[in-house]
């Protein structure tokens, strides 16, 4: 099995590339001039696409392929008091750099719009707002030039008292979604509500690929174990809404999530690194019936854990793990 992996939006190691440079809407309503702020919203967003192209960029120069873009590139794009503001035209020529760049070097990119989007909610004013969010991260994608091969990660959201009437509205929900929303989202187990199992059983039931978490797993399951899951996990990557955007002679690998718990007392948030034991454990149980992985690090060091990662996958080079770059190897069962 051919393991890549990944790292989200920013760079312990990179100084000064932030992609993430914002403006609150208490500031912005302190200029006078709402052109003249609106121009600074852009400047921000267009000095956060430049941060972004430098982040890929030293990515491709240590073989990183997978990454995750902060949601954040367009400082209040999704404020109700700015519906007025098309963003786009001031900042077309600054995401097709890179789009293009992405494109030319193969990465797989995606987003993963914040936990106050959430389609199983009761609430017609949060779900109008998350659709609004979905639609944002929806529209960054096709103004980077990317395919539907780059997707929004999201998870079901609450249980708001009774869990399985928030999975049937998340699912009816979803089904409301516009088509090219829709193919662009996979859905993820959470640490506290929707398990593997139930994300699962969502997952199957719209035809939506699931990213498996396996640090919220191990917090939140059934007593199941991750590898007997991956089976019909793998299953939900084969369908025509998975693979929506990619070249079907080399179909969108897999995904999943890796973090280690940051304490014994604090087993939910994330470690700064990759306790590699319990992740190669997992990879080994999967490998022989999955060709290839994309692995998301989440971890408080992103980059710098990844590289860490990759400096200690390097001493199981007798046991089954092979080094294949900077941000890959391969694993033998």
């Amino acid at each position: 099995m051919i393991v890549r992996f990944g790292y989200v939006a920013m760079s312990t190691v990179i100084q000064n590339a932030s992609p993430s440079r914002t403006m609150t809407m208490k500031s912005f309503l302190k200029l006078n001039d709402r052109e003249a702020a609106i121009r600074k919203l852009e400047r921000l967003a267009a000095e956060n696409l430049h941060n972004t192209l430098r982040l890929l960029k030293h990515s491709i120069a240590h073989d990183i392929r997978v990454y995750r873009m902060t949601s954040k590139l367009i400082p209040l794009s999704t404020h109700t008091d700015l519906s007025e503001w098309d963003p786009y035209p001031a900042l077309t020529e600054a995401f097709a750099e890179v789009g293009r760049f992405v494109n030319k070097h193969e990465m797989r990119v995606s987003f993963h719009p914040d936990h106050f989007t959430v389609l199983s909610t009761p609430r017609p004013e949060v779900l109008e707002s998350s659709i609004r969010d979905l639609r944002h991260h929806t529209n960054m994608l096709k103004a980077l030039g990317l395919s539907a091969a780059a997707k929004n990660n999201i998870h079901i959201g609450g249980a708001y008292g009774d869990k399985p009437s928030a999975a049937a509205r998340f699912v009816e929900h979803f089904q409301q979604l516009d088509p090219d929303i829709k193919e662009r989202i996979t859905l993820e187990n959470d640490d506290k509500t929707f398990n593997a199992l139930e994300t699962l059983e969502v997952s199957r039931k719209l035809c939506v690929p699931m990213v498996l978490d396996i640090h919220h797993q191990w917090v939140n399951n059934e007593g199941e174990d991750p590898g007997d899951l991956w089976p019909e996990i793998l299953s939900t990557w084969n369908t025509p809404m998975a693979q929506a955007g990619s070249d079907p002679e080399r179909p969108l690998p897999p995904k999943i999530h890796a973090s280690s718990p940051k304490s014994p007392s604090d087993i939910r948030s994330h470690a700064d690194g990759v306790d590699v034991a319990p992740l190669l454990s997992f990879l080994r149980k999967i490998a022989r019936n999955t060709p290839h992985l994309d692995v998301m690090i989440e971890a408080k060091q992103k980059d710098g854990a990844l590289f860490a990662l990759m400096e200690e996958l390097s001493g199981y080079e007798k046991e089954g793990v092979r080094i294949i770059d900077g941000a890959t190897i391969e694993i033998t069962p």
